[in-house]
């Protein structure tokens, strides 16, 4: 037995086919092969096994002995230890084969073969096994090892086979290794289809899909290769990540040539990159031909829709998707929770929350973060905060969302507070968390806060990032600090517009609007071309500034730069004549946009333009004329408008238009509406339906209110009420002076000196002081 051992085919790790057929043949020629062919043990011996059953367990227990010691013999010194022990032959050789099948054996035989090549110049390994392992490592993207096989194919003298060189190009492409893979590659004298897919592929995912398209090229033109259905998904993705989308549809005309239009693969990578391109109707073409969508399909359609600002249709894919019974994904929820986030239809975000629950979807943290989201854009911040609590693994983004949630929602405490969790949990802030915490400080006014943070960015080297640079420029003009805020505008590089805009629109918010003018000029003589955003900073500066000149030269610049097509800035630029006391200007610019093209900011703005200027009838007549061409008023357009009938005393206009509001245009009524009527209730002299306005609207007291009908008080002598709105304003607003001004006001009008003296014993004692006013008149120019 011990000869036969030796003399017999060892298995060393890659041969398991050629050992276990001489093995099995070798044990049925000695009769050993009982326990390999029986699938279980014979029964134990009882007293009632017959002599039968005796000798048939005593032959299976021979047979194992013996066969177990033969297979023993026959593994080599390096496999031997890594095979499991075991008393039974057949689970043996089934231990044999798994230990064949390991990814890890497969990684020590490298290792092992190379040591028997170096003890053993006579030792050779077949080009069969090579190949063998080099599928595997393609599969598992094992570079150490591909590099050491690579060194053994060499010393083998293998090199040249050609069908092994291809399949080691493959490997190394799969491996994302681009130089050796190409080098292999080049030396081949006839690439297999599979190889110039593995190449292109290899291009692409290395974010090279320039190549990726030169080698497609190379490839058609060699005639060696025709694309099949797995080229053309690669070449789509190649044009769609270029944005050569002509090329995009000459691909798709190929694909059409060559019949293979229909397959699935090729079908979904034709509808991304139509949605990348932003043709919608075509994506959607391509997916009406397809004789059975998958899921894939469904889930490019409701995310491309999504990507082109189609939120709504993303929705509507989304549920003809579950009614067609097609089994979501985590992709699905992936790809409809945004679009339900941009709507704000927390109802459908719920069903897609259950939905994931249901589905077992809640462990994936993409998921739960897309989730957490969709909360958070919908202003639901219990629920996001909820959300965050139950989740066992959070990562920087489930953190930085939620934080960024608050800070947009306008919760600037919770999301700092939220940031020293996240820390105590060792989770680091990234650069988004960083820029919303900054944000966050500059909201809360907290410069102590703001500071820290900004040492924080210093030691994390995240201070020159122009995200950090921005939004430290804003947080600390948020804290009225210009004077650093410019020291760190002065820091960065000056190329970039984010840090001007930045810095303008802290001049702005500073009121410091000559400074901003000022800047821009500069800008300007460093060769920094404005964008939108510069002059969504800039423009509110020549509002505060009111110079008609300058508002001019802005203008002129704007025409020139071709800005004054973008609706904003023609309705910031309206704003701008208007506090200039240039109706006519104002009104020019409005009629140089074309009906069609009129939004709601625009309308809003002149409206508000002539209800400054006590022109009511005007302003209501435009409101009338936007709502005819189709546009629907919002919160803005209707501040605008009763403010316009308050200035100009139309209180049944102002009242009806009030009523119409969550009647016919569904805008709920807020702060800045009731503050309006009760002016205008209050101007006309019914100060007590202002006060019985105020007491029964559903909203929450608030000191502009009471302020509005406080000085209405003033105008027509009521002490009663005057009082009673005294009282609220000292307690909502008890730092402004303005307040107690008008309460001695009201007092001295009517004569009661005493009082009006108490009221200014009250300031003095709490020690309040009015601030100092500022204004600038134009006289000759000057």
């Amino acid at each position: 037995m011990f000869a036969l051992g030796n003399a017999m085919t060892k298995f060393n790790g890659l041969n398991y086919v050629d050992w276990s057929e001489k093995i099995q043949f070798q044990l049925g020629v000695m009769n050993l092969d009982m326990t390999l062919i029986m699938d279980e043990k014979p029964a134990a011996i009882t007293e009632d096994s017959t002599e039968d059953e005796k000798a048939l367990l005593e032959d299976w227990e021979r047979s194992n002995r013996l066969s177990l010691n033969l297979m023993r013999m026959t593994m080599a010194d390096n496999v031997k230890p890594s095979i499991p022990n075991t008393e039974n032959a057949r689970e043996f050789m089934k231990n044999v084969k798994e230990y064949s099948n390991s990814e890890i054996t497969d990684k020590s035989i490298v290792g092992n073969l190379m040591t028997m090549n170096k003890r053993n110049r006579f030792f050779t390994i077949a080009a069969g096994q090579f190949e063998s392992l080099l599928r595997k490592y393609s599969a598992s993207n094992s570079l150490s090892e591909t590099k050491k096989l690579h060194a053994l194919i060499i010393t083998s003298g293998l090199l040249s086979s050609s069908q092994l060189c291809s399949n080691l190009a493959t490997t190394y492409a799969q491996c994302h290794h681009v130089s050796y893979a190409s080098q292999l590659f080049d030396k081949l004298p006839k690439p297999s289809l599979f190889s110039w897919n593995t190449m292109m592929r290899m291009y692409v995912q290395m974010g090279r899909p320039n190549d990726a398209l030169n080698m497609f090229v190379e490839m058609i033109h060699s005639g060696w290769s025709l694309p099949d259905n797995f080229t053309y998904p690669i070449v789509i993705k190649a044009c769609s990540e270029l944005l050569f989308f002509d090329m995009g549809v000459g691909v798709h005309g190929q694909t059409l040539k060559f019949g293979f239009d229909r397959d699935a693969f090729v079908q979904n990578s034709l509808l991304a990159m139509y949605m990348v391109a932003g043709e919608k109707d075509a994506a959607k073409l391509v997916f009406d031909l397809m004789l059975k969508p998958t899921v894939v399909s469904w889930n490019s359609l409701i995310n491309g829709y999504f990507r082109n600002d189609c939120a709504e249709e993303a929705l509507r894919v989304y549920s003809r998707m579950m009614d067609e019974g097609v089994e979501p994904d985590c992709a699905s929820l992936v790809s409809v929770l945004p679009a339900c986030g941009v709507l704000k239809n927390v109802e459908v975000g719920r069903e897609v929350h259950a939905l994931a629950l249901e589905k077992g979807f809640w462990g994936n943290v993409v998921v739960r973060n897309a989730l957490l989201d969709m909360y958070v854009k919908c202003g639901q911040m219990k629920e996001a905060r909820l959300l965050l609590n139950g989740m066992n693994e959070k990562d920087v983004v489930t953190w930085t969302t939620l934080i960024n949630g608050y800070v947009v929602n306008g919760d600037a405490k919770n999301a700092l507070m939220l940031c020293r969790m996240m820390q105590s949990e060792g989770v680091k802030p990234n650069l988004v968390s960083v820029t919303s915490l900054l944000s966050a400080c500059g909201d809360l006014v907290s410069l102590k806060h703001g500071k820290c943070l900004h040492a924080w960015a210093i030691r994390q080297n995240l201070e020159s990032e122009v995200v950090v640079e921005t939004a430290l420029i804003d947080m600390y003009a948020k804290c009225n600090d210009s004077s650093l805020s410019y020291k760190v505008f002065m820091k960065t590089s000056k190329k970039r517009t984010a840090p001007w805009n930045a810095v303008l629109s802290g001049f702005v918010h500073n009121k410091l609007a000559r400074n901003a003018v000022q800047l821009f000029k500069q800008m300007l003589a460093e060769n920094v071309r404005p964008d939108s955003p510069t002059l969504n900073s800039l423009l509110p500066a020549y509002a505060i500034l009111a110079d008609l000149k300058q508002a001019i030269n802005i203008h002129c610049y704007l025409i020139r730069l071709g800005f004054l097509c973008k609706l904003e800035v023609a309705s910031m630029l309206v704003d701008i004549y208007s506090k200039c006391g240039c109706l006519g200007y104002a009104h020019q610019v409005f009629d140089i946009i074309h009906p069609k093209d009129k939004d709601i900011i625009i309308w809003s703005a002149i409206i508000a333009a002539y209800g400054k200027h006590g022109h009511g009838e005007m302003a209501v007549s435009l409101f009338y004329q936007m709502v005819q061409s189709g546009e629907k008023p919002n919160e803005v357009t209707f501040t605008s408008v009763l403010h316009a009938c308050s200035h100009a005393g139309l209180v049944d206009e102002g009242l009806s238009l009030f009523n119409l509001m969550l009647k016919k245009y569904q805008v709920i009524p807020r702060v800045d509406h009731y503050t309006c009527i009760v002016d205008l209730l209050g101007r006309a002299g019914r100060l007590n339906d202002a006060y019985n306005l105020i007491i029964t609207m559903p909203i929450t007291h608030n000191h502009a209110i009471w302020g509005a009908l406080l000085g209405a008080c003033v105008i027509h002598e009521n002490v009663e009420l005057g009082e009673i709105a005294a009282r609220w304003t000292f307690e909502l607003e008890p730092e402004n002076t303005g307040n107690y001004v008008l309460l001695a006001k009201l007092y001295a009008a009517v004569g009661r000196w005493r009082d009006a003296e108490m009221v200014r014993d009250m300031v003095n004692e709490v020690g309040l002081r009015k601030l100092p006013a500022h204004s600038s008149v134009e006289v000759s120019n000057m």
